[in-house]
């Protein structure tokens, strides 16, 4: 059930940066976009296998999902 994968992901929105989150999904590109500032104003980007984390000075202000529909399975 995808109800219950979404419950596990609570507490990491609980303990994100920002009490408010965006999230934009592109099924074409299979790229999951979540942004934790409207506009984010990233000055810095850092990738990790198929993560980027984005930066605002040293506040991370979003995260890109690559390949998204696949990358986190599992986990």
């Amino acid at each position: 059930m995808a109800e219950v994968g979404l419950l596990k992901s609570v507490p990491y929105l609980l303990s994100a940066p920002s009490k408010q989150i965006w999230t934009d999904y592109d099924e074409e590109a299979d790229i999951l976009y979540i942004s934790f500032r409207k506009p984010q104003q990233a000055n810095d980007s850092v990738l990790e296998e198929n993560v980027i984390y984005h930066y605002c000075d040293q506040d991370l202000v979003g995260i890109t999902v690559l390949n998204a529909s696949t990358n986190l399975e599992g986990e």
